[in-house]
């Protein structure tokens, strides 16, 4: 088993006395993809600004390469690349800035040719686009720049913060393609913030599902939000918006995120094919994960998007496609409360 690149232990993370991430442990070993999922506010930029040593963690240790890893210190940093949500771009041309990196390391050779084959890897022409200031770029064009910047590095981590949410499809093709490639030809570690789910669950080796600081599931789970109050017919619930009603267990409080991972289909919704509880869906997308070959179904009850894990031979016998009505079965004493 490789040694991990990346270790966080006994790690606690706050702002002005709010912890913001508290977890225990976890490893990313080189050259893996690791996608982190999870509402807005769960963690999940906080994270990889630890991991990118930009900050100090309040409490805990983060190791790279075995060794304690400071912010900002030269033995980690340099093999370290962070890439925000909104990257900054000095007030340069496209070429100064994706060749600064390089420079504050010193290498000063054959420093064209890298700028040219990184800024080739995210689409960008060199004669195009090498001398163009950093203001005559458009969103996405400024933030493949950003991504040259730190792939010209040849970065071991590369860690992403919804690389593509901000920017045009094409451009969002492009940044995937490149950000996979770095793995393949370099065996750069990609550590993934994203709300493409699709896009995670087909590239990572590992998916970590966040809320409220904490690491709880494989990013797979169905997280449900409350509010939650009592139904009519003396259970705990919530109506959906085509009238149905989501019942669950009693939860810790009003506003407890329930966990449900255990959801089964099924075709009538003959209430033989088990479960408490049954709620009629539409199949709105099916999604590959890559290292299982398993099958996730997201299937929408109402306004609600619920995720069933299924496998190829069941999604060919009972023909699962996007736009079909299924079933969807639980039993209220697997639901989990965070």
């Amino acid at each position: 088993m490789d040694k991990p690149i990346c270790e966080i232990h006994s790690l606690k993370h706050s702002y002005a006395g709010k912890t913001v991430l508290s977890i225990e442990h976890l490893t990313i070993v080189p050259a893996s993809i690791v996608g982190l999922i999870g509402p807005n506010g769960s963690g999940k930029s906080s994270l990889l600004r630890l991991l990118g040593l930009a900050e100090r963690p309040t409490k805990g240790e983060i190791r790279f390469n075995g060794q304690p890893a400071e912010p900002f210190s030269d033995e980690a940093r340099f093999h370290i690349t962070l890439l925000p949500q909104e990257p900054f771009l000095m007030k340069r041309s496209v070429f100064g800035n994706v060749s600064y990196g390089l420079k504050l390391r010193g290498r000063n050779k054959n420093v064209d040719q890298a700028v040219n084959q990184a800024l080739s890897q995210v689409g960008l022409p060199f004669k195009d686009f090498a001398h163009r200031p950093w203001y005559a770029l458009s969103g996405g064009e400024a933030q493949r720049v950003a991504l040259a910047a730190r792939l010209v590095l040849s970065p071991k981590v590369l860690l992403l913060d919804e690389p593509t949410a901000s920017v045009d499809a094409a451009s969002a093709q492009l940044i995937k393609a490149a950000a996979f490639r770095a793995r393949q030809q370099l065996g750069t570690a990609l550590i993934v913030a994203s709300h493409d789910w699709p896009w995670l669950y087909e590239i990572c080796d590992e998916t970590l599902h966040l809320f409220k600081g904490r690491i709880f599931g494989t990013g797979h789970e169905t997280m449900i939000f409350g509010p939650w109050r009592k139904l009519e017919s003396g259970e705990c619930g919530k109506n959906l918006s085509d009238n149905q009603q989501l019942r669950v267990s009693v939860p810790s409080d009003k506003d407890a995120a329930a966990i449900i991972d255990s959801l089964t289909i099924s075709e009538d919704g003959a209430a033989t094919a088990g479960g408490d509880v049954i709620l009629r869906g539409t199949v709105s997308r099916l999604s590959l994960e890559r290292k299982t070959g398993r099958i996730f179904a997201t299937v929408v009850v109402g306004d609600l998007p619920l995720s069933v894990g299924l496998t190829r031979q069941q999604t060919r016998e009972q023909k699962i496609f996007p736009g079909k009505t299924i079933f969807i079965h639980y039993e209220l004493g697997q639901i989990k409360w965070i």
